[in-house]
């Protein structure tokens, strides 16, 4: 069964039916994150590096930025039994799409964002397919943690 992350949103699961899809992965970062012991996984489709830039918004939906839908998927997922030393953490997105000239590189913050949160935390990034110049389309299947994605001109692939 097939549950949609929309953008600015974010699902955990422990269900081994389960799986976790976040389509049109632009400049946006999709991090999924999975412990295999506890069968538990998560997916979150954040669109902006720091909640500092509208703080109003970062109150009504917090995943909608890194610095604050991080935390609350990792969270999320530790109440359903997740423990950070055994998660896999996978990223995809962070793209240029609409930017050409470069000059705000929403996906390149957005993928540094993620990369100092994880430092400061010291959590690694297991795989990724980020940068370019394409859309992204990710899935997570919680039975086995697989991530697939589909990228735009180059198909489908495992993560």
């Amino acid at each position: 069964m097939n549950v949609v992350v929309g953008i600015a949103d974010m699902k955990v699961s422990k269900d081994p039916t389960a799986t976790l899809v976040t389509h049109s992965l632009g400049s946006c970062i999709g991090l999924a994150v999975y412990d295999p012991v506890a069968g538990v996984g998560g997916l979150l489709h954040y669109m902006l590096p720091g909640s500092d830039l509208d703080p109003e918004k970062a109150k009504e939906n917090p995943l909608m930025f890194a610095d604050t839908g991080i935390p609350h998927l990792f969270k999320a997922c530790y109440k359903l039994g997740a423990e950070k030393k055994r998660m896999v953490c996978k990223v995809a997105g962070g793209s240029q799409i609409m930017d050409a000239s470069g000059t705000f590189n929403i996906g390149k913050r957005n993928y540094t964002a993620l990369r100092k949160i994880f430092w400061r935390n010291n959590v690694l990034v297991d795989a990724e397919d980020v940068g370019g110049a394409c859309n992204r389309t990710m899935w997570l299947e919680i039975a086995t943690g697989a991530l697939k994605l589909k990228v735009s001109g180059k198909g489908f692939r495992t993560l």
